[in-house]
């Protein structure tokens, strides 16, 4: 029973990770960030249907929505599929009209959403949790400070649909200038896959170079030649004066 509290990804990697197994529609992964093709046809960074979204906890970072341009219907979401189609629950950022929806759909549509203006700061981060009364949708600017925009009675298909959930990370519009949505720091505010190894090594090669000049040892060697040195000359005086008598 995999919860989607346990998928974690930053993008780091070269290609998409396994964990999104039925992603669609050209997405590709690079720069640290996945990449989902905003066009008229359809695209998502999916996961296979073997989650389970009851008692989880999950957010994302969505760096780049995508523009509205002359569509009348262009949007990213962050949604997590149950069964039957259609039902599912998350958000959608709606570039037309510029809204955040939180949604728990029913045949594909939610007539009591909540609608908010989007901003791209204040809204960088947008979790989805559930604890086995309530889901929550909040927002946050950083992946640190939260707050929450909706909160809703657990639909009864949370509970019932264990390791048949998945999650979609997606993006559409019906016409205009194609673009894309990205998403990043899947459950996880640490970026340091890459950055870390680079340091590392940087700073291994420099502290070796550093240590060779310790290695400067013949001022010692020079000390210990000079203290022999005279030595001998107070040997050498002590004789003389027993002749002089």
């Amino acid at each position: 029973m995999p919860s989607l509290s346990t998928l974690i990804d930053n993008f780091n990697g070269a290609s998409i990770g396994p964990d999104w197994g039925n992603s669609y529609g050209g997405v590709t992964q690079s720069g640290g960030v996945a990449h989902v093709p905003c066009t008229t046809g359809f695209a998502g960074l999916q996961t296979a249907y073997t989650w389970t979204f009851a008692g989880a906890s999950l957010f994302v970072k969505v760096p780049v929505v995508p523009a509205a341009s002359t569509a009348t219907e262009a949007y990213c979401g962050v949604l997590v599929n149950g069964d039957p189609s259609g039902t599912r629950i998350g958000f959608t950022v709606k570039a037309v009209g510029n809204l955040l929806r939180m949604q728990s759909d029913s045949g594909y549509f939610d007539a009591a959403a909540v609608e908010i203006t989007y901003d791209p700061v204040a809204h960088a981060f947008l979790r989805l949790r559930e604890d086995g009364t309530n889901v929550y949708w909040d927002t946050s600017p950083d992946g640190t400070t939260w707050t929450n925009r909706r909160t809703l009675a657990s639909p009864a298909w949370i509970a019932a649909a264990i390791d048949t959930c998945a999650l979609d990370l997606s993006a559409h519009r019906d016409a205009g200038t194609s673009d894309e949505a990205q998403y990043d720091l899947f459950n996880t505010l640490s970026n340091g896959a890459v950055v870390t190894g680079s340091a590392s090594l940087s700073a291994d090669s420099s502290l070796t170079a550093a240590g060779t000049l310790i290695a400067h040892g013949s001022a010692a060697l020079a000390a210990d030649s000079s203290l022999t040195a005279a030595a001998k000359i107070t040997a050498i005086t002590s004789p003389t004066r027993p002749t002089g008598r």
